[in-house]
C-alpha cells in the first residue's frame, strides 16, 4: 500500500481529502478551544467538568438525530444533500464562534458546531461504500485517517504561528485563537467541496411517499437486523465501549493537563506531534490488518488504549510525560479509528449505509458520551481529575472482551 494519494482513484482521493478538511477542526477542538474556553470561563469554575458535561450535551444530541437522519439520507439523491448541510451550518457556526464573550453562549455555539461536524461525518462515513469496493476499505479508510492526521496540522501550525507570536503585530492570544476558529472554518469548507463533486451515491433506497413512517418503519427494522445478527451485534457493543474511551482521552486531553498545571504551549506542541506519529500508523495499521486480520490489530489497539489510561492516571504530572502520552496515542489512535469504520463497512448491507451509519456514529468518529460523563463525575465526586481518567479504564476492558467474544464468521 502506498503511502501517497497516488494509489488512490479519484472518487477515492476526493473521499480521503473530506478528511484532511474535517480533521483541522477535530484538532482544534482538542487544543485550543478548550483552552480559550478555560480563558473566558468563570474564576473558580472547573473546566474540565464543563468541558465534559458540554461534551456529553453533544454526543447525546448526535445520538437522538443521528439515526433518524440517516435513515432520510439513504434514499436516493439525499446523502450528498445533507453532507453539503451539515457541513455549511458547522463551518459557519465555528467561525463566529469567538464572537460571544460569555462563556455559557461560547459552548452552546460549541456544541451546535459539534454535532454538525460529527453528523457530516455520518455522512461521509457512509460514502466509503460509494468511493471504493469493499475489498479496499481498510487501505482508503486508512489513507482518510492517515492525511486527516498530517492536513490538519497545516492550518493548526498556522493558527499556532498567529497565537503564540502575534502580540508581535498587536494580536493577543484570545484574538489569535478567534482568528483561528475562522481560519479552521474555510479549511473545512475547501477540503469538502472534492467530496461534493466527485463521490456520487451509487447505494440507495427508493423514495417512499409516506417519507416519516416508512423511515420509522426502517429504523425499527434496523433495530431488529442488527440485533439479530450476533457478530455485528457484537461488535457495536464492543466498538460502543472502546471508541469511547478513545475519543474521551482526544476530547478531555488537553483539560486533563491543563488541570495538572502543564503549560498550555507544551500541550498544545505535544498534540501537533501526535498528529505527525498517527500519520503513518494509521496506514501501518491498514497494511498489517491485511496480514494478521482486523479484529487482531483492534484488539492489539483497544490493550494499547488501557495501559495509555493507566498511564494517564498514575503517572502523568509533568509536561516530559505529557509529551510521552501524546506519542503512545499517536502510535494506535489512527489505526483504531480508521480498522473500525472500514470493518463495520464489511459487516452491513450497503444500500442502508447511512441508516447503519447513523448508529455506528452515534458514538463514533469523536462522539463520546459515558467517557466524558465519567471524567466528570468522578472528578467532581472524588475532587481529583485522575481519579476521573482512571475510571475510562472500564470502557476498553469491557470493550476489549466483548470485541475478543465477537464471532469470527458471519452468521447472517
Amino acid at each position: 500500500m502506498g503511502l501517497g494519494l497516488r494509489s488512490l482513484s479519484k472518487r477515492e482521493r476526493s473521499w480521503v481529502l473530506y478528511d484532511v478538511g474535517n480533521s483541522a477542526y477535530v484538532m482544534l477542538a482538542a487544543t485550543l478551544i478548550p483552552i480559550y474556553f478555560s480563558a473566558i470561563a468563570e474564576p473558580g469554575s472547573s473546566a474540565v467538568v464543563a468541558w465534559g458535561y458540554a461534551t456529553t450535551v453533544a454526543s447525546l444530541a448526535l445520538a437522538l438525530l443521528m439515526p433518524f437522519l440517516g435513515s432520510l439520507a439513504d434514499l436516493k439523491g439525499n446523502k450528498k444533500k445533507f453532507l453539503a448541510g451539515t457541513i455549511g451550518t458547522g463551518a459557519v457556526s465555528l467561525a463566529v464562534m469567538g464572537v460571544p464573550g460569555n462563556a455559557m453562549v461560547f459552548l452552546a455555539i460549541y456544541v451546535f458546531s459539534s454535532v454538525m461536524l460529527n453528523a457530516s461525518l455520518v455522512f461521509y462515513d457512509a460514502f466509503l461504500v460509494d468511493a471504493t469496493e469493499q475489498d479496499r476499505y481498510d487501505e482508503v479508510s486508512s489513507q482518510g485517517y492517515a492525511w486527516g492526521y498530517i492536513g490538519s496540522c497545516i492550518p493548526f501550525i498556522v493558527c499556532l504561528v498567529i497565537v503564540l507570536f502575534g502580540s508581535g503585530f498587536g494580536i493577543g492570544q484570545l484574538d489569535g485563537i478567534r482568528i483561528s476558529f475562522v481560519i479552521t472554518a474555510v479549511w473545512w469548507l475547501v477540503f469538502s467541496v472534492p467530496v461534493l463533486r466527485d463521490v456520487h451515491q451509487t447505494h440507495f433506497k427508493a423514495r417512499e411517499e409516506h417519507l416519516f413512517r416508512h423511515t420509522l418503519k426502517g429504523l425499527v427494522g434496523t433495530c431488529k437486523k442488527i440485533a439479530r445478527d450476533k457478530r455485528l451485534l457484537m461488535y457495536m457493543l464492543a466498538f460502543f465501549f472502546y471508541i469511547d474511551g478513545v475519543h474521551t482521552i482526544i476530547t478531555m486531553s488537553t483539560s486533563y493537563g491543563t488541570d495538572l498545571g502543564i503549560d498550555s504551549t507544551q500541550l498544545v506542541l505535544a498534540l501537533l506531534v501526535t498528529q505527525f506519529v498517527a500519520f503513518p500508523s494509521a496506514i501501518a495499521y491498514g497494511r498489517l490488518a491485511g496480514r494478521f486480520g482486523t479484529k487482531r490489530m483492534l484488539l492489539i489497539a483497544v490493550f494499547a488504549y488501557f495501559c495509555i489510561t493507566l498511564f494517564a492516571a498514575f503517572f502523568l504530572r509533568s509536561a516530559a510525560e505529557f509529551w510521552v502520552l501524546a506519542v503512545c496515542v499517536g502510535l494506535f489512535q489512527g489505526g483504531i479509528q480508521a480498522l473500525s469504520r472500514s470493518e463495520f463497512g464489511k459487516l452491513i448491507p450497503k444500500e442502508n449505509a447511512n441508516e447503519y451509519y447513523g448508529f455506528f456514529d452515534i458514538f463514533g468518529k469523536y462522539a463520546t458520551i459515558m467517557g466524558t460523563l465519567l471524567v466528570s463525575v468522578f472528578t467532581q465526586l472524588t475532587g481529583s481529575s485522575s481519579y476521573g481518567v482512571l475510571s475510562v479504564a472500564v470502557l476498553f476492558i469491557v470493550g476489549f472482551v466483548l470485541l475478543w467474544k465477537m464471532p469470527e464468521e458471519d452468521a447472517r
